[in-house]
């Protein structure tokens, strides 16, 4: 895998929906950086982590083009998912091995020649920082809930996939700690993508890419004047966090009406 200090993943311009060349020049992108992506249904979201994922050459119904440290990356690094430096998550991942969680990283970890055994405990332990469901080593594959197996690979591709670069696919419908998830992903020095529709996820990242009728339609870098903004749906997420808990725990409520004062639950 390349140095991550010196890893760049490069988007070049295509087209609109209806052929308009899109506006922007190149968008660059590092480990660290995080990046929203943005934008009504059918406004192109997913086609350009598409792109950055099959690492496109002008051979996309956008026409976009990727580069890699500024070439155009090589065969093996196309064709081999060992040595691709992009691993994208969706909200549909599902794994058909009957395995045990253990097997399956174990797994993993024998196709890119990984020997550190420690690892597979790692990872566990980092997707249980994701998913309120803990999984354990013993669990089969199968039996993951949509938000365990999220959390997991997740996990795997940070620890042992060693990804530069994360696609996340509209993760805040999986039932995960999204904040945390972006923390982590920072601290490892990997650079996120996510299409999302969560506000409090577009504005927590580095920029955000607005998609309308297929294209790039502006980047967006924040000027700190959100910060307030921030916190406050910051403060109502953790609210509703809170609330969804009690209503999984079987709490009832009165028709008392119940307000977020900070980051706790009043009534």
């Amino acid at each position: 895998m390349e140095s991550l200090q010196r890893f760049i993943i490069t988007i070049l311009p295509g087209l609109s929906k209806d052929g308009q060349q899109e506006f922007f020049t190149r968008i660059d992108i590092q480990p660290g950086d995080t990046v929203s992506i943005v934008g009504s249904t059918g406004s192109g979201k997913s086609a350009f982590i598409n792109d950055i994922e099959v690492l496109a050459q002008g051979d996309t119904i956008t026409r976009r083009t990727i580069r890699i440290n500024g070439a155009e990356p090589p065969e093996e690094m196309v064709r081999n998912p060992a040595k691709k430096p992009i691993v994208m998550i969706t909200q549909n991942n599902r794994c058909i091995a009957d395995l045990k969680v253990v097997d399956f990283l174990s797994l993993h970890m024998k196709a890119r020649g990984i020997a550190n055994e420690s690892l597979v405990l790692d990872t566990i332990e980092l997707a249980n920082e994701f998913t309120g469901e803990k999984i354990q080593p013993h669990y089969r594959m199968t039996a993951l809930s949509g938000g365990q197996t999220r959390s997991l690979f997740i996990a795997d591709a940070i620890r042992i996939g060693d990804a530069p670069i994360l696609l996340l696919d509209e993760v805040e419908n999986a039932g995960i700690a999204k904040e945390r998830v972006i923390s982590r992903i920072k601290e490892h020095r990997r650079a996120v993508i996510l299409v999302t529709h969560d506000p409090l996820l577009a504005l927590s990242t580095d920029r955000r890419i607005v998609m309308k009728n297929g294209a790039v339609r502006e980047v967006i870098y924040p000027s700190g004047s959100e910060q307030n903004l921030v916190r406050r749906l910051s403060d109502i997420d953790e609210f509703v966090s809170e609330i969804r808990e009690k209503v999984r725990d079987g709490e009832q409520f009165s028709d008392a009406p119940v307000i977020a004062t900070g980051t706790k639950v009043a009534a």
